[in-house]
């Protein structure tokens, strides 16, 4: 789970942040807890507080996307995430890989939610940070890595958004020609 967009991940479970009414995955206790495969929920403040971390997350990355800076605010309120959150102390091997071992059972926010914190910060120390994007679908502004050769990709996936801009450009032609 150590990977360096674990954190835009995190920030997409709300999506489609364009539209009047974004959609969320995160409901409810029990929604986090599956998505960090935590053993048991949360309770509601650590929910609620990792819904606050999470939009901390987003506004951060979304303005590196538009090569603003972030809201000093927002940076340091992850910096004292990270503060808080357990350490990286103790690697441990998996079926595949090694990864940073975390005991989630305190169920809060910070414990549940480290190796999101852990990759936000390494991704904003890394040489990665140029690569952050926001999909351009005005009603999408998803956020990703571009890992494309060229450096350019502008669509979460061709297959959502990709698509819908080609068939509107396409549809915009045919109704001038």
């Amino acid at each position: 789970m150590n990977r360096p967009d674990l954190c835009l991940e995190f920030a997409n479970t709300r999506y489609w942040r364009g539209q009047a009414t974004p959609t969320e995955t995160l409901n409810a206790p029990a929604d986090l807890a599956a998505w960090t495969k935590a053993p048991k929920p949360p309770s509601q403040k650590e929910f609620e507080r990792a819904l606050e971390l999470r939009e901390t997350i987003h506004r951060l990355f979304d303005a590196v996307a538009q090569a603003k800076a972030p809201a000093a605010r927002d940076f340091d309120g992850l910096n004292a995430a990270l503060a808080a959150a357990p350490a990286r102390q103790r690697l441990k091997r998996g079926k595949e890989a090694f990864d940073w071992e975390l005991d989630a059972r305190s169920g809060t926010a910070l414990a549940l939610l480290a190796p999101v914190l852990w990759s936000a910060g390494d991704l904003l120390a890394s040489g990665k940070l140029a690569k952050v994007r926001r999909c351009a679908n005005p009603e999408c502004l998803y956020l990703f890595l571009d890992e494309s050769r060229a450096g350019k990709r502008r669509w979460c996936t061709m297959s959502s958004c990709g698509n819908r801009a080609k068939a509107r450009r396409h549809y915009h032609k045919s109704k001038q020609g």
